[in-house]
């Protein structure tokens, strides 16, 4: 082969993949995003029933709450308001958690997250979500972290 079938070979298949990469990402930036509260639920539970769940086997809860490519299942968790606080993106977040627990399930709303009703705290709420990361004890801070959901949206507020 010429030297110069090599280059025109070479820049051919050069900006073959840059029109393959440019086509992924805009379909990946295109793609729409998962609409978590118009899907059913998968999963019913109280805040200290996954909370136990990730303390106790960490694993397990990952296996049983997480789709084989890593995507949460949904998500409809009970609890008591401990804490309401907003975040550095100015969203809501809300933390359900009893007093005989060690760690509870942060919620963080969308920032367009409209409430119709206040939340105070004491109050029992069931809110729907998907699962960023789960509770466990850290050794460095030596303290438990959070259960936490993400897109999440309120379902009752009784």
């Amino acid at each position: 082969m010429t030297r110069k079938k090599i280059i025109k070979t070479t820049l051919i298949t050069i900006s073959v993949l840059i029109v393959i990469g440019i086509g992924t990402a805009l379909y990946l930036f295109n793609m729409p995003h998962r609409d978590v509260q118009n899907t059913k639920s998968d999963y019913f539970l109280s805040a200290n029933e996954i909370v136990e769940e990730y303390l106790k086997d960490k694993d397990a809860a990952n296996i049983k709450y997480l789709d084989a490519e890593g995507e949460s299942k949904i998500l409809e968790v009970k609890g008591v308001v401990a804490k309401i606080d907003t975040d550095f993106n100015g969203q809501k977040v809300v933390l359900l958690q009893s007093n005989d627990s060690p760690a509870g399930v942060s919620c963080t709303f969308p920032i367009d997250f409209i409430e119709e009703t206040p939340i105070t705290l004491g109050q029992t709420l069931t809110i729907k979500g998907v699962i960023r990361s789960g509770a466990e004890y850290n050794e460095d801070l030596d303290m438990y972290e959070n259960v936490l959901l993400d897109k999440c949206s309120l379902i009752n507020n009784k």
